[in-house]
């Protein structure tokens, strides 16, 4: 005998039927979109109370009422919100960086992920692209370049927005549910069968890592038909799966051997030390090595491209972070040879360096000159002649800051060239990768915020 209240019973009903609903969906976008199929199977079904649906990486919660209302208006509507959904996880959108404004985020990540809806233009999503929707996309696209989530944003933040133009966007582009993607505990559930204990989402940002990188490899091959008719939908992801660097660990390729005065303890044996001095007293049987052969820098370049395009504060904290590396790892000899070449088509300043206390004066009194065109050839070419009048002992490499956008040297040079790139996403042209660039230079491409 079924001793449940018959509100529970007909709540519990509710929840199966809309969990069919969804799995309905599901199964009508798998059909459609085969490269998905571990996205579309990562999620669990939960009702809850929310808006309409939402997901934080473990779960898609959705409230019954809404599934029952948006599957009545047509099927494609549903499969439109759930794709929308999915795709936020995807692009890692609920794994928000705390310190963010989330309203400038929420609307950013809706604008991305129906730009690709848009591009993708799936009969199991109908109509669902409206024609205000579609004009304002085409408009977005011409104002800030490609649609990606993190682009969006720091335009939106940089720019400003008007409360009503906010709102008028955020009702052409909102979806679903944002708010689980803030809090700290899973929403409250609804009905019997949903009530279980809600997984722990410390492994999902890890989880939906290894989905998107499976989605990227099979956009580039499997089903590259589908990364060509949506660009967005590829550079969205290739965007979020793009390898970080640590400039640290980069720099230390730069470093040179070479021999300094001090203890070297790896050779040095305590042994017949101590057993000379208990000995003879104060007479040890051998001394101690004083040089040690360590790695240091000694002779270095430092290039900085200061054409018009490359911003002046992002020069200045890159120098600021090279010698921060340098000083923080002890990699600096006593005496070094580092000369800082400001650049842009012609060479405008040479400062040499030659220890630890002028690198911090010159960084007090650092003022950029140039800002005309890119040329990276009389860097290069300057280096070669101060190899030859005897400036550098050893020089190992030489490391070029720039936007990338100038004239290489055609033949090798005979050390080791470093090109640094930083991509704040904003630049429309700026690919993924820096523009094409000599084999034998090494690419580096850091963000902002790692410099």
């Amino acid at each position: 005998m079924n001793c449940k209240p018959q509100m529970e019973q007909n709540q519990d009903k509710a929840v199966q039927l809309a969990v069919r609903i969804l799995q309905y969906a599901r199964n009508e976008l798998l059909v459609a979109l085969r490269f998905m199929d571990m996205a579309l199977c990562k999620l669990e079904y939960q009702a809850a109370d929310v808006q309409s649906i939402a997901s934080d990486g473990q779960r898609l919660y959705f409230q019954p009422h809404y599934v029952f209302q948006i599957y009545q208006a047509g099927s494609t509507e549903l499969n439109h919100a759930y794709l929308h959904t999915l795709l936020h996880c995807i692009f890692y959108h609920p794994f928000v960086n705390r310190e963010i404004n989330p309203l400038l985020w929420d609307l950013a990540c809706d604008i991305a992920v129906e730009g690709i809806l848009a591009e993708l233009n799936m009969k199991q999503l109908g109509s669902v692209q409206t024609l205000p929707r579609r004009k304002e996309l085409m408009e977005l696209q011409k104002e800030y370049g490609k649609l990606t989530a993190e682009r969006l944003y720091k335009a939106f933040e940089r720019d400003g927005l008007f409360e009503d133009e906010y709102l008028r966007l955020q009702k052409l582009f909102q979806v679903d549910d944002h708010a689980v993607w803030y809090r700290q505990e899973p929403p409250t559930v609804q009905a019997e069968l949903s009530q279980q204990p809600a997984p722990a989402l410390a492994s999902a940002p890890a989880d939906w890592q290894a989905i998107s990188e499976r989605v990227l490899v099979d956009l580039q091959t499997a089903s590259q038909e589908w990364g060509e008719r949506s660009a967005s939908l590829l550079q969205n992801i290739a965007e979020v799966n793009r390898e970080t660097y640590d400039y640290s660990d980069f720099l230390r390729k730069f470093a040179v051997l070479g021999e300094e005065m001090q203890v070297n303890d790896d050779e040095f044996d305590y042994i017949f030390y101590t057993y000379g001095l208990q000995l003879y007293e104060n007479m040890p049987l051998i001394e101690p090595l004083e040089y040690k052969e360590v790695k240091k820098v000694r002779d270095f370049v430092i290039a900085i491209d200061t054409s018009g395009s490359v911003q002046g504060e992002l020069v200045q904290k890159f120098v600021n972070k090279t010698y921060n590396i340098l000083t923080q790892q002890n990699s600096f000899f006593s005496k070094i040879n580092v000369h800082i070449i400001q650049c842009d088509a012609e060479i405008q300043e040479d400062h040499k360096i030659t220890s630890q206390a002028e690198f911090e004066e010159y960084l007090k009194t650092m003022e950029l000159q140039g800002f005309g065109g890119t040329d990276f050839r009389p860097v290069f070419a300057y280096v070669d002649d101060l190899i030859r009048q005897g400036a550098f002992s050893n020089l190992k490499g030489l490391i070029y800051f720039t936007d990338g956008y100038g004239t290489f040297p055609e033949r090798k040079p005979d050390f080791e060239a470093a090109f640094v790139f930083v991509d704040d996403g904003l630049a429309d042209d700026f690919e993924l990768e820096p523009p094409p660039m000599p084999v034998w230079a090494i690419k580096l491409v850091l963000r902002p915020e790692e410099i």
